[in-house]
């Protein structure tokens, strides 16, 4: 009897374990399908907070970065310089064929000329940044006169390190908004993570065209170069220095061209009024007629009175 009691309680025990091992499985299933819908429910809310997180992690690695890359500044430098030189052709030849050694080019040449004889214009070059230096002293060395020279420079060296920061976290946000999408099964959590991934890859853009537009600027100076042809001046010939004949012949051409003149001045003035002239004259002519007919009777009266 007490043997049979205590196979029944053995029993019961077995049972209420095998329960309680049902219960804690079921329990624990229960906790981990919670984890998974809000695991679910983190990737596909996800937001620009865990984005934010990131890029303050690397913006706070951008001053240490500046500080590593220090001696290697990234600074746009322009140059401006006014120069004049004997020979404009002779300076323009000169200055591409040194931007052509130098692994430059041109952007803008333009020239004009005064008078018929003084050239000047205006040449812009980008030149590599090792050879900057070399090309301002080359041009300088080709002037006669040094007008004017200008250099300045822009250092770029922070934004250049901020730009690779949000660079990097932002591919690292697309890189992970890529295997939320592979692993989203619902539409609208497709669509979600869709228009974050655009706008994350739009930003990448820009921030990767403003950094290619850097790297550009500092790799090439700009150099802009006015040139003007040296004048030369020509003395002006005083009389007092000519001699006789030139004296005389510089006075008989001057005879000539006052004769010259004045009988253009007089063939233009008969030509011109000729009809009043002719009016004039007839009227002229008709008193002269009618003042010798009327005198002539008279004469002749006169001389057979006297015979």
């Amino acid at each position: 009897m007490i043997f049979m009691s205590l196979l029944f309680v053995l029993i019961l025990a077995g049972c209420s374990g095998g329960m309680s091992q049902d219960e804690s499985k079921m329990s624990a299933d229960g906790d981990s399908n919670t984890s998974m819908e809000n695991v679910s429910h983190d990737e596909v809310g996800f937001s620009e907070d865990n984005s934010a997180g990131e890029e303050s992690k690397e913006e706070g690695q951008a001053s240490q970065e500046i500080d590593e890359s220090a001696s290697q500044r990234m600074v746009i430098y322009n140059a401006e310089m006014d120069i004049r030189v004997e020979s404009f052709e002779k300076a323009r030849n000169a200055l591409e064929n040194k931007a052509k050694e130098y692994k430059g080019y041109i952007v803008q040449s333009n020239s004009n000329r005064y008078d018929g004889e003084q050239q000047s214009g205006t040449m812009t070059f980008r030149i590599p940044q090792e050879h900057f230096h070399a090309f301002l002293n080359d041009a300088e060395g080709l002037s006669v006169q040094v007008n004017n020279r200008h250099v300045s420079g822009q250092d770029v060296t922070e934004e250049y390190v901020d730009l690779e920061s949000r660079l990097k976290s932002k591919k690292a946000v697309e890189a992970r908004l890529l295997d939320f999408m592979k692993q989203a099964q619902k539409t609208e959590d497709l669509l979600k993570i869709s228009s974050d991934l655009a706008d994350v890859q739009e930003q990448i853009e820009q921030i990767a065209g403003r950094k290619k537009f850097l790297e550009n600027q500092t790799a090439l100076s700009t150099v802009t170069i006015s040139l003007q042809e040296n004048e030369v001046p020509v003395p002006k010939i005083d009389n007092d220095s000519l001699n006789t004949w030139q004296k005389i012949k510089k006075q008989f051409a001057d005879n000539i061209n006052i004769l010259l003149a004045a009988g253009s001045g007089i063939i233009v003035f008969l030509i011109g009024n000729l009809p009043i002239l002719l009016l004039v004259g007839a009227i002229v002519a008709a008193i002269i007629y009618f003042v010798r007919k009327k005198a002539g009777p008279r004469q002749n009266n006169n001389i057979d009175s006297n015979s």
